[in-house]
């Protein structure tokens, strides 16, 4: 799979999208107009190794919750990611079987030199 997973109006994610340079062929997922499906989550859960990685603590959701004093587990994070999109820590970048979640400036660094790669290779598959 070469999947971005962003928020088209969160100026982080374009300015991400920048930096990475994707080519105009991979596949860009607005997870607000085309919410992230159960089979696209378990993929991302099997390339982060947990849903906890994938989820973001900072979504004001997850302060009007009072989700920060409550214990949660693996299922709770796939249900709440699935619940509302603002609880995926954005961006996601998938090349194959890399992944990049969020948006470090590690994370952006590794991703930007995986998609130069990426494209060294003639990557521009979207699937």
């Amino acid at each position: 799979m070469q999947r971005i997973f962003y928020l088209a109006t969160c100026d982080t994610c374009r300015q991400i999208l920048k930096t990475v340079a994707p080519p105009a062929t991979l596949v860009r997922q607005d997870i607000k107009t085309d919410p992230i499906t159960p089979a696209q989550l378990d993929h991302l859960h099997t390339l982060a190794g947990s849903y906890e990685a994938l989820f973001s603590t900072r979504a004001q959701l997850y302060r009007e919750r009072g989700l920060a004093s409550q214990a949660l587990t693996e299922a709770d994070y796939r249900r709440l990611i699935l619940e509302a999109y603002t609880f995926l820590r954005r961006p996601v970048i998938v090349l194959d079987d890399q992944v990049f979640v969020g948006n470090t400036p590690a994370v952006v660094t590794a991703a930007a030199a995986a998609m130069a790669t990426f494209k060294e290779k003639g990557g521009n598959d979207g699937q």
